[in-house]
C-alpha cells in the first residue's frame, strides 16, 4: 500500500508520469481529467501539474498528476519530482520500439529515488493503432513482470481502458486487495471503433470533481 500524504479525510497521492517524448503522457492525463483528445498537444516544457478529486468507496481521493517532459534536456529536473511520489506511471508507445526499450532506464530513475516505496506501472499507449503495433501485449506484460511493475494498455485517443486504469490505480494506492484482485484480470484486447464505443466520461463515482488548475504547457 502506498502511504498517503495526509492524515485527514482527504487522501492525497502524488503520481508522476514518465516516458520518452511523444508517447502520449499528456494525452492520457487530458483524457482522464477532461475526457478529451486533440492530438495536437505541444511537447511538455519541464513539468506540468494537475489534480483531480475522486470519490472512491465513499472516500475522497485526490490524485496529483505530474506530467514530465520526455526530452533528454529535461532529465535532470525529473528526479526531484519522483522523490516524494507514491506512484510512477511509465508510458510507452506500442508503435515505437525505442520508447519500449527505454522503459528500464526510467524504472532505474524511479528506483534510485524511491527504492521499493512506490507503485510502478508500465502503460502502453496508442492501442487504437493496433495495425501499426510493434510491441505485442504479451511482450509488454513480460517486460513489466521482469521489471517488477504492473502492466496495462490504453488508448488516449479512443479512451479505451483509460478509466479502468485510473480506477485500478486509485484502489491500489488505497491498498484495497479485493478491488486489486478484480482489476488484475486481463483487459479486452480488441479496440472497438469510435463509432461502436463513443468516448464516455470517467465513471468512478458520479460525484467526482476535477481541480482544473494546470500549469505550463501540454505534451502529446
Amino acid at each position: 500500500m502506498a502511504q498517503n500524504t495526509t492524515s485527514g479525510p482527504m487522501q492525497k497521492f502524488k503520481i508522476v508520469f514518465l516516458g520518452n517524448q511523444s508517447v502520449g503522457k499528456t494525452s492520457i492525463i487530458n483524457r482522464f481529467i477532461f475526457d478529451n483528445f486533440t492530438g495536437n498537444e505541444q511537447p511538455t516544457v519541464g513539468i506540468d501539474f494537475i489534480s483531480k478529486t475522486l470519490q472512491v468507496d465513499n472516500k475522497s481521493v485526490r490524485l496529483q498528476l505530474w506530467d514530465t517532459a520526455g526530452q533528454e534536456r529535461f532529465r535532470s529536473l525529473i528526479p526531484s519530482y519522483i522523490r516524494d511520489s507514491q506512484a510512477a506511471i511509465i508510458c510507452y508507445d506500442i508503435t515505437n520500439e525505442k520508447s519500449f526499450q527505454d522503459l528500464q532506464k526510467w524504472i532505474e530513475d524511479v528506483k534510485d529515488e524511491r527504492g521499493d516505496e512506490v507503485l510502478i506501472y508500465i502503460l502502453g499507449n496508442k492501442i487504437d493503432l493496433d495495425q501499426e503495433r510493434v510491441i505485442q501485449t504479451d511482450v509488454g506484460e513480460a517486460k513489466a513482470k521482469e521489471l517488477g511493475a504492473s502492466f496495462s494498455e490504453v488508448s488516449a485517443k479512443s479512451a479505451h481502458n483509460v478509466s479502468e486504469f485510473f480506477k485500478k490505480l486509485s484502489y491500489d494506492l488505497q491498498g484495497n486487495p479485493n478491488e486489486q484482485q478484480q482489476q488484475q484480470q486481463p483487459l479486452p484486447q480488441k479496440v472497438p471503433s469510435q463509432q461502436q464505443q463513443p468516448n464516455q466520461p470517467i465513471q468512478i463515482k458520479p460525484n467526482e470533481s476535477a481541480d482544473d488548475k494546470k500549469q505550463g504547457s501540454g505534451c502529446c
